[in-house]
């Protein structure tokens, strides 16, 4: 069956006490939303259309690097949730199937919730709500089930005490017919303290319509949503927390797993050991046997197989690290390839790079790669070897086999097995060292 996604972004978040919109908020490197995005793909919808207002161009630039074929409706005012699923209408015109709808701040139901929504829908529910058990309901809706299905859905401060003793209640992720959706919201109306129109009140509709409803339920944790830095931060523990058993139920060692924090996309092949204090930014792929020591810091990075990086070492975007390469400790890579079995072990600063493969890149070596306005590359050949405390002043090419001494400043390009020494001549004064050295130690007798 065809299937949209509504995702409701509109919101404010006045108690995050920020500037940005409240969805685009990270959770594992990744904006809220693009988390209720992924709950949505697992149905392989034909339509995702999300729902903006406070900071509208803001969300679309952020969900349009993560997906291009996404449609935008604006709720100008926020008058309610069943308003905010009214916008978009025009963008359902002529669609076909069934609609659910998600919420851009609660970014953990999941593929396997979503689909037992549609088995209710299959089985006849013209309408279908999530909903959780809970042991503190507290201002949540209860959803109120009766042997027919889903009877009601009474908000708290409107339930009698009988209904408030339900530890049933309501997420607000709703399913149904795109078509019997959008019929039932424009019959809502806002008779209520907030003179708003809400979405909870389509099954009430529904049912004087004798349409059938039904509740299907989840894990609590599934329908955390974040209204404030408070809840941002346990939304963060949740998702470190998942993201770190799925990582060793996949085959990744973790030595001390609350220490390695996973980015929404990170990739991560059977067999790779993880040391303490691990960060993984964005766009991070480590394949097979792989090992990070620790406290090392990657982004926007591949790490091939068998590769060994640091400890503390920082991958930066663009860094791709060859078979069995080793990266060591305080090294940084950024923009650069380091081939097959590379070494660079310490100290040193590689930006803008190939190094070719077996290469040794000696301690203290820097890549000059930027001359105040454009950055340059370094090529360094198969087997070349870099002495330790040397400045490669890009562009420049070492050829294969080249051999740069220590402590060289080198500007002009290395043929294939030459020798390049570039340091001044070392010049001894007999007896001048001591000399200094007395007439300093009198100086500071004297003061």
């Amino acid at each position: 069956m065809n299937i949209a996604a509504i995702i409701l972004a509109a919101g404010q978040g006045t108690r995050m006490q920020s500037d940005l919109p409240k969805v685009l908020h990270q959770i594992g490197s990744a904006p809220m939303i693009i988390h209720a995005m992924a709950s949505a793909n697992t149905l392989d919808p034909q339509q995702m259309i999300v729902v903006t207002g406070h900071g509208g161009q803001q969300v679309a630039n952020a969900v349009g690097d993560w997906r291009d074929d996404v449609s935008f409706a604006t709720q100008d005012e926020q008058l309610g949730t069943a308003h905010a699923v009214q916008q978009a209408a025009p963008a359902l015109d002529g669609f076909d199937g069934d609609a659910v709808v998600l919420y851009g701040d609660t970014p953990f139901i999941s593929g396997d919730t979503l689909a037992a929504m549609q088995s209710a829908r299959a089985t006849g529910a013209a309408v279908v709500v999530l909903g959780f058990d809970t042991a503190q309901p507290g201002g949540y809706g209860r959803l109120i089930v009766g042997p027919d299905g889903l009877e009601a859905i009474v908000e708290a401060k409107e339930a009698t005490p009988e209904q408030l003793a339900i530890t049933l209640c309501n997420s607000g992720v709703v399913m149904a017919d795109a078509a019997t959706l959008m019929d039932l919201v424009n019959a809502v109306g806002n008779d209520n303290a907030k003179g708003e129109y809400y979405l909870t009140d389509i099954v009430g509709i529904a049912r004087s319509r004798g349409l059938t409803c039904a509740a299907v339920t989840c894990a609590e944790q599934e329908t955390m949503g974040v209204n404030s830095r408070v809840d941002l931060a346990a939304a963060e523990a949740v998702f470190q927390w998942n993201r770190r058993g799925r990582a060793l139920d996949e085959g990744v060692t973790l030595t001390a797993p609350e220490t390695v924090f996973f980015a929404f996309d990170t990739h991560i092949g059977r067999d790779v050991s993880i040391a303490p204090n691990v960060v993984f930014g964005p766009g991070v792929t480590v394949e097979t046997g792989a090992e990070i020591r620790a406290f090392c810091h990657l982004e926007g990075c591949h790490v091939a197989e068998g590769a060994q990086i640091g400890p503390y070492a920082r991958l930066r975007p663009g860094a791709e690290i060859g078979g069995g390469a080793r990266v060591g400790n305080f090294v940084e890579v950024k923009n650069a390839v380091l081939h097959e079995g590379a070494k660079v072990n310490h100290l040193t600063y590689i930006g803008d790079a190939e190094i070719g493969k077996r290469a040794n890149i000696g301690a203290g070596t820097i890549t000059c790669n930027y001359d105040g306005v454009f950055k340059h590359k370094t090529t360094i050949g198969d087997d070349a070897f870099i002495g330790s405390n040397s400045s490669l002043v890009a562009p420049l090419t070492i050829a294969d086999a080249g051999y740069v001494a220590s402590g060289s400043t080198v500007t002009t390009n290395i043929n294939a097995g030459d020798l390049a020494i570039a340091r001044a001549r070392q010049v001894n004064k007999p007896g001048l060292g001591a000399r200094m050295v007395a007439r300093l130690r009198a100086l500071k007798e004297k003061s």
